[in-house]
Formats: structure tokens, C-alpha cells, sequence
């Protein structure tokens, strides 16, 4: 492997492990056992790294979104769009937590993520057509698609920040995965409204696998238990 891939895999591995403000190009160049001269030989700051990982990002979700035009869409096309746009969330975790931290620090971020968003959005909105064209969901109106696309975005992008003020005063503060999917739950949510009778019980079926369960709602568990441990 290239000595400029290896630094753009280290840095992503450091920035989603010890968070992006927390790591300098000297941390990356001590991790690869490089010196600081070596790094800039490749990327003249730390920006620049991050730009660079971001064209990555970029591209995986771009291919993740690819969405077929030979063919009816499927659940399992729908299933696969957003576990594979969650794991991109996760492999990348760290531009998510502090993102309108990098969007400040670099104007050719903040208008490729722009654009990105853009395109992100027309591939949703696409996606609602295509399921309405499959049956899964009643037809809408471009007006009610474009705001179900916005409202899926949300989700997707804020959910990593909802789950750590949800945990904030819980010692696990590091997010695991399988959490992190439980936005799928939030996403599918969305369409219930609107789902077809003939696929309803099907995705409300694969809703329940991805049900959240949030610091709160262990909470009110284990209280009940412990008043059950009382009154027993």
C-alpha cells in the first residue's frame, strides 16, 4: 500500500477512535511510524487529509445510492440502501460528530458537502418514486417527496448526535453499531403513513428489528424491576 493511502486510512482510524480535534498530523505520523516531513510530503496539513477522506466518503455512498432503472425496486433494494448508507455512517463516523466544526474549518468541504447533500437528496426523493412505482408506498406528490427526503436526511445525519446526548450520562459514551442502525427504525417510521397494504406488515416487520432502546427506556426497566425486587 502507498505511503499516502496508508495515511489517509490511519487518520480515518484515528479521527473515529479519538475524535478529529483530539489528533494532529504528528499523531498521525507517529502512528505510521513516519516522520512529520513524510506526511507533508503527501498533504500539507491536516485539512487536507480530511478533504481527502471526505472524496472517499463521497464515493461510497454515491455507489451505495446507485439506483436501478432495468427494474422494479425491491425491499431488499430499500433494506440495502440504508444498512449500506449506516455502515458508511459508522466507517466515517467522525465527520458526523463534528461536522459543522470541518464545514467551518474548510470552504472546499463545506461546498462539496453542499453539493453532496444536494445529490443525496435527489437520490432519496428517487427512491420514494421508484417504491411508489413497486406498490410499497402510495404515490406523493413531488412537494410531500421532497420534504419525506429532507426529513429521511435529518435522520440519517443527526441521528450519531442525538445518540450521544442520549447517552451522555451513561458511562458507555463510545456508540457501537448496532446502535447507530437503530436509525433505520426512525427512517422507516416515515413511511409507515404511507405504506401499501400489501407491504405493510412486511416493513413494519423489518422496522421491529432495528426497534431503539434509548438510556431512557432502560431506565424505566430497571426501575420497574426494582420496585417489582421491593414489592415482590
Amino acid at each position: 500500500m502507498k505511503t499516502r493511502d496508508k495515511i489517509l486510512l490511519s487518520s480515518l482510524e484515528l479521527f473515529n477512535e479519538r475524535g478529529e480535534r483530539n489528533v494532529t498530523t504528528n499523531h498521525i505520523a507517529a502512528y505510521l511510524a513516519i516522520s512529520p516531513g513524510n506526511l507533508y510530503y503527501h498533504f500539507r496539513n491536516k485539512s487536507d487529509i480530511i478533504y481527502e477522506i471526505f472524496l472517499e466518503y463521497e464515493k461510497l455512498v454515491d455507489y451505495y445510492l446507485d439506483i436501478p432503472e432495468d427494474r422494479p425496486l425491491t425491499l431488499d433494494d430499500m433494506m440495502f440502501y440504508l444498512e449500506s448508507v449506516f455502515d458508511g455512517l459508522w466507517s466515517y463516523r467522525f465527520f458526523h460528530r463534528d461536522l459543522e466544526h470541518l464545514l467551518d474549518g474548510d470552504q472546499r468541504l463545506r461546498r462539496d458537502y453542499r453539493e453532496f447533500t444536494n445529490r443525496c437528496l435527489d437520490a432519496i426523493s428517487l427512491i420514494f418514486e421508484k417504491m411508489a412505482e413497486a406498490g410499497i408506498i402510495e404515490p406523493q406528490s413531488e412537494e410531500l417527496r421532497s420534504a419525506m427526503s429532507l426529513n429521511v436526511w435529518l435522520v440519517i445525519t443527526n441521528w450519531m448526535a442525538f445518540l450521544k446526548t442520549a447517552h451522555a450520562s451513561e458511562e458507555s459514551a463510545n456508540l457501537s453499531l448496532t446502535e447507530l442502525k437503530q436509525g433505520i427504525y426512525q427512517v422507516l417510521t416515515l413511511e409507515v403513513p404511507y405504506l401499501t397494504p400489501a407491504y405493510r406488515d412486511r416493513v413494519m416487520a423489518l422496522r421491529e428489528r432495528y426497534r431503539p432502546q434509548l438510556p431512557e427506556t432502560r431506565d424505566v426497566e430497571s426501575s420497574a424491576d426494582a420496585m417489582g425486587c421491593r414489592t415482590g
